[in-house]
């Protein structure tokens, strides 16, 4: 019998596709689109709550089904169930991530606790679990192919570590326990999101601009312009905008107010404060690791990732701790010595507002190599075409720009991607590049749909990929600085990972993969952006069109290394945080103070801050995704370090080593 939810008892559906879009079958071209251009927010939560009922009859027909439990009627069906709510929570996600709005966020408050509620109810369904068990415990089971044995696995493991083999007193408490985090975790989001959205820099005066390269200059008068605030300038709350500030401004006190601004999202005190959150958060997941049987939430976490244990991790990242603090401190003392030898003063010490602008400078004076310079060199729009060609040399894909199906804001543009060979459509790519008021900071990748062909009609994937550049004067090409370059290929590295999927089940399709191996692709791919085949052709100057000099190419590889050891600690702090926080169990945590105890214990040093401070971790903290997994990326980097020595071997960057093994 179906357990029954405050949800199914007080949620009655009224909401139908005649009068909610969300509701409606994707239709058009493609295998059909979202009608982003028909949804309005007041859809959201009927729609929602319409798509729970469905599937929560749809997997009432699996679970009460009379006939014995088969991969068909019980793994295939649990496959094909959902897909309404799918769709649903597919646009709702877009919402909440890039147009949030107080109407929006008031619904996420209200939704995020009845969507875990709902979520427990199927992973506790205890006849569907008996089901899915009886298929991958049964001697049937050898006989299933290979992606039919994963794809059992995959049910049964995420239905065991959803508590669906605990008691039903513990049952009960694990489903609040994640209703509370849920609702914890959207507080989290909004109130970084609140801290990026309101606070800004303005430069009132023109001295304020001193240091700042032409580019900068523009795009902060432009975004002046756009938020109507009489200033020569506005610096927004997003790494795209702090970054360059804090590397080129000379005016120090302002780029002191810029680092603590970006640096103190969730940390302020007051209603957009985090660190009572992350206070319960810590205790809650303690507590559901226990009822689950594990010692830390850490180790359930990594229970089904390459690593295995927090403590194979923590090997990994302590081993690279040591040799990249030592690389700081002589990073440290060479911007010590430009400072002082430029006037500074004796008494004159490095602050973490000062890294970026003296690192700059030292890596001007000993490369003769000037980032604003090569930033010249890389518009937006070209780099993007580069990674179109790198997919096109690797992947055999073609992409073509499409204007005929609905977006959700006038900057997302949409890409068609074929098969150059055999002109087969492979899916859709959309690409919203610019940061605006109610999008989330960051890039990121997203699978509007997942590539499958199980019912036999192959089912094409629809991705995305997200980033916050600063959007310049309209006609003006958007110049971005060799590091967001290295992002963007990142992230593109995610979307061909779906692009590329080639499965029969949706669950294991794309990046449905363990948390240690989803950035694989992504950092595998940030290796072509330095090549001559990718620069010689898209890194064009965005005055005369010439392509970058190789003498200037040259200096980007000798400096290639340089600042490495601020680069890993920043990050390794935060992946290393962000491990020990989880590994605490159930003491009650402080947030600030286990921050700065932690780090001073590590022997971080005082120049540096976490790439991402507790308080503003929304890796680890507005979900649970990344988790006791932001060490991730360092495992991945190895992977994809071995991967790309392959290429390397098999002749350069273009060849396909697959093709001659």
């Amino acid at each position: 019998m179906l357990p029954t939810s405050s949800f199914a008892q007080t949620a009655p559906v009224t909401a139908s596709a005649a009068s909610n879009p969300l509701l409606a079958d994707w239709a058009g071209p493609y295998g059909g689109v979202p009608a982003f251009d028909k949804v309005k927010v007041e859809h959201f939560k009927p729609a929602l709550e319409a798509a729970m009922a469905e599937n929560l009859r749809e997997i009432d027909v699996i679970a009460t089904n009379k006939q014995a439990a088969t991969f068909d009627n019980t793994i295939a069906a649990l496959e094909r169930a959902g897909q309404r709510l799918d769709e649903v929570q597919t646009v709702y996600g877009i919402w909440s991530g890039t147009l949030s709005s107080p109407e929006v966020q008031a619904i996420q408050r209200e939704m995020a606790p009845r969507l875990s509620a709902f979520s427990d109810q199927i992973y506790q369904n205890e006849p569907l679990f008996r089901r899915i068990e009886a298929v991958y415990t049964g001697p049937d089971k050898k006989k299933l192919t290979p992606e039919q044995q994963r794809l059992a696995w995959v049910h049964y493991n995420n239905f065991v570590r959803s508590g669906a083999k605990l008691d039903a007193a513990a049952k009960t408490r694990l489903s609040a326990i994640n209703q509370e985090l849920a609702g914890l975790f959207t507080h989290f989001s909004q109130n970084v999101l609140a801290d990026e959205t309101d606070s800004v820099l303005v430069l009132k005066n023109p001295t304020d601009l001193n240091g700042l390269p032409v580019s900068l200059r523009e795009d902060a008068a432009n975004t002046a312009t756009a938020r109507k605030v009489p200033a020569v300038g506005v610096i927004t709350n997003t790494r795209s905008s702090i970054e360059p500030f804090l590397t080129y401004s000379d005016q120090r006190k302002l780029r002191e107010r810029a680092w603590r601004m970006f640096y103190n999202r969730g940390d302020n005190g007051g209603a957009h404060d985090n660190n009572a959150l992350i206070t319960d958060i810590l205790q809650l997941r303690a507590e559901r690791a226990t009822l689950l049987g594990y010692k830390t939430h850490a180790h359930w976490r990594l229970d089904n990732t390459m690593a295995k244990t927090p403590e194979a991790a923590m090997q990994l990242m302590e081993q690279v701790w040591t040799p990249a603090v030592a690389r700081v401190k002589q990073e440290v003392a060479d911007m010590q010595a430009l400072a002082r030898k430029e006037g500074a003063g004796a008494s004159f010490r490095i602050e973490p507002w000062d890294y970026r602008y003296y690192a700059e400078k030292v890596r001007k004076a000993r490369y003769d190599l000037d980032q604003n310079e090569v930033k010249q060199y890389l518009q937006l729009d070209k780099m993007r075409e580069g990674m179109f060609w790198v997919a096109g040399e690797l992947f055999n894909f073609n992409f073509t720009p499409v204007a005929t199906v609905p977006v959700y804001h006038p900057d997302v543009k949409v890409w068609e991607i074929k098969d150059k060979t055999t002109g087969k459509h492979v899916g859709l790519w959309y690409f919203d590049p610019y940061a605006r008021q109610g999008k989330r900071s960051g890039a990121w990748m997203n699978a509007y749909r997942n590539q499958q062909r199980m019912d036999g009609q192959p089912v094409t994937t629809i991705v995305s990929n997200n980033s916050n550049f600063v959007k310049g004067k309209e006609g003006a090409p958007t110049l971005i600085s060799w590091t967001d370059a290295t992002t963007l290929f990142h992230e593109f590295g995610h979307a061909l990972h779906g692009l590329s999927s080639n499965v029969t089940y949706p669950s294991l399709s794309g990046t449905s993969v363990v948390r240690d191996y989803v950035e694989f692709p992504s950092q595998l791919l940030e290796n072509w952006l330095p090549t001559p085949e990718v620069l010689q052709r898209f890194a064009l100057h965005y005055q005369t069109g010439k392509p970058i000099p190789q003498a200037l190419v040259d200096r980007i590889e000798k400096a290639a290394t340089f600042n490495q050891g601020f680069e890993t600690t920043e990050f390794l702090g935060s992946a290393l945080i962000d491990m020990k926080l989880h590994l605490a169990g159930s003491q009650k945590i402080d947030a600030d103070r286990f921050e700065r105890e932690t780090l001073a214990q590590l022997g971080m040093p005082r120049e540096i801050v976490m790439r991402h401070r507790t308080p503003q971790f929304s890796h680890v903290f507005s979900s649970d995704g990344y988790s006791a997994g932001y060490y991730s990326y360092l495992w991945s980097v190895v992977l994809a370090a071995d991967a790309y020595s392959a290429f390397t071997e098999a002749g350069g960057p273009t060849t396909k080593p697959w093709a001659s093994a």
